[in-house]
């Protein structure tokens, strides 16, 4: 066997081996570990349904502001979070701020940006050091105008949440909220037009659903694939669905990567010239 086939062939088996062990770690996630998905959460699409612009909040500096007031003149783009959230509203906003990045209209002169906390323990100062964080990392000028962070008492979180259709659950055990993640279109009315879900959205999606709602015109329900926010236990020892349907996401990609490496690598080789030539000196 030639040095460069015996190469092929050490590299295809290794591949082999890598593969075998991604499958074997994908088959020992302990899923049957995990609990069932609390059926109190999810995320309803109440498009045309009016959000409660009478319902009071307080913004980012403490001061007192009604949901009405940002509506009227542009489309509002809303998202929930809380502010001591250890995984998924952080990834959230971080997709957000990738999305609104990516389109050539501007939060505050074209839109509106409403995050609001559905906690009722957070403050407008927990709030502010979540809105530097955004403002820096979506870097445009006059987004600070644009972009509001509001907590609110249990009565306005409770009217704004069921209007939206956004429902969440305490998790005693974890302490932590397990909720879905997406936002919410509307309209200059204060009605819900669209709803996109996951942790980052197409641009040219998100472009031409605050288009529409700015000509206050709705969308239509979409298939969701609804992404919940759990956590990693460390005391149970195992990862909630959000991690594990990650974990599983990349293990595909993995597979599929080694196979296409294994088909490559397992081909026989094509001859050269030189190669030809070595054959012809050694046969005579």
């Amino acid at each position: 066997m030639s040095y460069v086939a015996g190469t092929r062939a050490l590299l295809v088996t290794a591949a082999m081996m890598l593969a075998a062990n991604s499958l074997h770690a994908q088959a020992a996630l302990p899923l049957e570990n995990l609990p069932p998905p609390p059926q109190n959460v999810g995320f309803d699409q109440n498009i045309g349904k009016t959000l409660p612009l009478e319902a009071t909040f307080k913004d980012e500096t403490g001061k007192a502001v009604r949901l009405g007031d940002y509506f009227g003149k542009k489309p509002v783009v809303l998202n929930f979070a809380y502010f001591t959230c250890p995984m998924l509203c952080g990834l959230s906003m971080q997709g957000l701020s990738s999305s609104l990045k990516g389109m050539n209209l501007d939060a505050g002169r074209d839109f509106e940006v409403l995050t609001v906390s559905f906690e009722p323990k957070d403050t407008p100062d927990m709030a502010r050091a979540k809105k530097e964080t955004a403002i820096q990392r979506y870097a445009r000028p006059g987004a600070a105008a644009g972009w509001h962070f509001l907590t609110g008492d249990a009565s306005s979180i409770a009217a704004l949440t069921s209007a939206a259709g956004f429902r969440y659950e305490w998790d005693a055990a974890a302490k932590q909220y397990a909720h879905p993640a997406g936002i919410v279109v509307a309209t200059t009315e204060g009605k819900l037009a669209r709803y996109l879900f996951g942790i980052e959205y197409s641009p040219r999606d998100l472009r031409l659903s605050l288009v529409e709602a700015s000509q206050n015109k709705l969308g239509s329900v979409v298939d969701q694939l609804l992404l919940l926010c759990y956590h990693y236990d460390p005391k149970a020892g195992r990862y909630g669905a959000f991690a594990i349907d990650s974990m599983r996401g990349a293990g595909a990609l993995t597979l599929l990567a080694l196979g296409a490496l294994v088909i490559v690598l397992a081909r026989p080789a094509k001859k050269t010239k030189n190669d030809a030539d070595s054959s012809a000196r050694r046969g005579a």
